[in-house]
């Protein structure tokens, strides 16, 4: 078996309103509990908006602190599931299955042993 990170990115901005993410959170709760029901799931999280981000860079000695994400962009990580599945045909199943849940894109990307 080997461990997937499924990362969700959503596009900056408000987020949607509470009557357009119901069905969609109802959807990605039934996601979920099939991936447990299988044993596929580890450990799911959504994050706070990028604009919470605080980012350390190492420069010489010291290490710098700056408020906002670590790039700007149109589409910032909104959110990851973690899975363990037998190959990468696996893993871009539950990939598929996600990214058509949440009407997001999903990158799919194996951890390092």
């Amino acid at each position: 078996m080997s461990q997937y990170l499924l990362s969700i990115y959503q596009p900056d901005g408000p987020a949607p309103s509470a009557e357009f993410l119901e069905p969609i959170m109802r959807d990605l709760d039934t996601l979920n509990q099939e991936m447990k029901a299988t044993g596929a799931w580890v450990f799911a999280a959504g994050l706070h908006p990028a604009d919470t981000a605080t980012v350390l860079r190492p420069k010489g000695d010291e290490v710098l602190i700056t408020d906002g994400p670590f790039t700007e962009g149109k589409e910032h990580l909104g959110g990851f599931t973690i899975i363990d599945v037998e190959d990468l045909d696996a893993a871009l199943d539950w990939g598929r299955r996600l990214a058509k849940a949440l009407t997001l894109p999903v990158e799919v990307r194996p951890f390092q042993h």
